[in-house]
């Protein structure tokens, strides 16, 4: 909304002694004769420095700081403010919710500015403060070019980016990678990724040209080819956000950034990797939005649910999640540590690496360089009085030995394998060389996940399928079965789905399970003997979302195995 202070920035200066009375005289009359704002002609002067002006904004005056680097702004926010409007305050729009435009401007106290920008908009108008190179160099960026990925490249000018091999320096390649366009043209990939609900973005380089593919609910889709001549500068700005070495392109690197896109905050993972035909980049985005789903959104059915619950407020013992890389494992582990996490709980986890920050949980990432792997970390856990602790990945003898003595001496652990179901979790730990004996008096529970797509509710239709269909899933039909499919639209892309649930599949270790664990049985009778106790298969708990109408035949065909 419309600021209520009426004093303006020379007047809050002086009455904060930043300024005399008489170094403001000298400012406006030095202003009203170059027409420069008030704000610049005091840093010119050196009466106060921009920092100083910006910290005396958010310290005394309570007005928010902002980094613009930080932002993905949103064309339709842009266009908001003409270009003229922008320069003649310094001022951007970063997002609008609902009524109110958030607005980051170099003179938050110019009332006149904030007014005529509220009667341009007919938005109320919530102002930030931001340094003036700051909000140049963004209305440079976002008022360069109008469009979207297709007119940015049409817009650029080949002789200023194109670069040989010969040619490639450091300079050169920063050069070229802080040209507006080329932030612009990242920007918007980056922003139509976030908007797709995109998991990765694949930047991938070809002989003649460079393809840009998202991951969408777990399949990649091809988006845009640009041409090859843009190449250095798109992987070199992603280098330079990730905060890697633009010179290296031989060695494999990681980095990672953050950027704000309306109030979600999202990090990106930066992989690159050398290929024949240039540096393949692949950027992680992981929003916490997405994380902190809550169990009930999980795909958990009722009964699975409740018995989850009971699993993770014991007191100790431990709990394995099992899956594919991809298959929602780290959201179902801190989907739960979120729900026991209290004031009376000392939670610790390590992690490899750590995706997400959570409130009030102590996290640690392994770094073997420096001998902290999840075996070394479990250990010196141990000696922070935990009370639940969550390893990344049981990967070997050791970390499973370890973690079954925490389980033993009254800890409450959280870890992942890679195994096809949960079963195989029990066998896979007496194939590291784990005891049986110790295995079955620690774990108390396994659940095995994968990831299908749900319908798209846009275009969701009735379909009755065959009857050889409906064998090759196993559900037996007693005359018609009505099911659902999505037609295609473009809200999902034409694709017949939006979203992505799972599917999952429960183990509790009882006595009988430990009985066959002491006996070395094989995973596949474990398997059967915890199906008579009640425990679904994930492709029975498939089926029945297949049947609720949440997902497809061919969704749970590609996701789950035959039992």
């Amino acid at each position: 909304m419309p600021i209520k202070r009426r004093k303006s920035l020379g007047e809050s200066l002086v009455e904060q002694r930043l300024i005399t009375l008489d170094q403001l005289k000298v400012a406006i009359v030095d202003s009203e004769k170059s027409g420069e704002p008030l704000r610049r002609t005091l840093v010119k002067f050196g009466m106060v420095s921009e920092e100083d002006i910006i910290t005396f904004f958010e310290e005394q005056l309570g007005i928010p700081k902002v980094e613009l680097s930080r932002f993905l702004i949103d064309p339709k926010v842009i266009n908001l403010i003409p270009e003229d409007l922008a320069r003649k305050y310094l001022a951007i729009p970063l997002f609008r919710i609902g009524d109110t435009l958030t607005l980051a401007i170099g003179d938050p106290l110019n009332v006149i500015a904030l007014d005529e920008i509220h009667l341009k908009t007919g938005c109320l108008i919530e102002p930030v403060v931001a340094s003036e190179a700051d909000i140049k160099q963004a209305i440079n960026q976002y008022y360069g070019v109008s469009g979207g990925i297709e007119d940015v490249i049409k817009s650029i000018d080949i002789k200023k980016i194109e670069v040989s091999e010969e040619e490639e320096s450091i300079e050169k390649l920063q050069d070229i990678a802080e040209e507006a366009p080329i932030i612009r043209l990242v920007n918007l990939i980056l922003m139509q990724a976030i908007r797709d609900s995109a998991s990765d973005i694949h930047v991938e380089p070809e002989e003649k040209d460079l393809h840009i593919r998202y991951r969408i609910d777990g399949i990649l889709h091809d988006i845009i080819t640009i041409p090859k001549h843009l190449q250095a500068a798109i992987i070199s700005r992603i280098k330079i956000m990730s905060d890697l070495n633009i010179a290296v392109k031989r060695t494999p690197q990681d980095g990672r950034f953050q950027i704000k896109l309306e109030e979600n905050q999202i990090d990106l993972r930066v992989s690159t990797f050398p290929s024949i035909h240039g540096e393949n980049v692949v950027l992680r985005l992981l929003s916490a939005s997405s994380i902190f789903l809550g169990l009930e959104q999980l795909g958990f059915s009722p009964q699975n649910l409740e018995q989850f619950k009971s699993l993770i407020r014991r007191p100790y013992g431990i709990i394995l999640v099992t899956g594919p890389t991809g298959s929602g494992k780290t959201t179902t582990l801190y989907s739960a540590l979120e729900t026991i996490n209290t004031p009376e709980k000392n939670i610790i986890t390590i992690e490899d690496p750590v995706e997400y920050r959570l409130p009030g949980i102590r996290q640690s990432q392994i770094n073997p360089k420096a001998g902290l792997t999840f075996a070394t970390g479990l250990r010196s856990i141990l000696r922070q009085d935990p009370d639940v602790i969550m390893v990344g990945e049981v990967r070997d003898r050791e970390t499973a030995e370890i973690a079954i003595q925490a389980a033993l001496t009254g800890h409450l652990v959280f870890s992942t394998l890679h195994t096809n179901d949960a079963a195989g979790a029990l066998t896979r730990l007496i194939d590291m060389g784990a005891e049986p004996f110790l295995i079955s008096s620690s774990v108390i529970g396994i659940v095995a996940q994968r990831l299908v797509r749900t319908i798209c509710p846009s275009c969701k239709e009735e379909w009755t399928p065959g009857e050889p269909i409906l064998q090759e899933i196993g559900i037996e039909s007693r005359g018609r079965l009505n099911l659902y499919k999505g037609k295609g639209c473009k809200s999902c892309k034409n694709t017949g789905y939006k979203g992505r649930i799972g599917v999952f599949e429960l183990l509790i270790v009882d006595d009988k399970i430990r009985e066959l664990i002491l006996s070395r049985t094989s995973s596949s009778i474990i398997k059967k003997e915890a199906e008579k106790v009640g425990m679904k298969t994930l492709r029975a708990d498939g089926i029945d979302k297949i049947i609720s109408g949440i997902t497809t035949i061919d969704e749970v065909i590609r996701a789950t195995q035959v039992d």
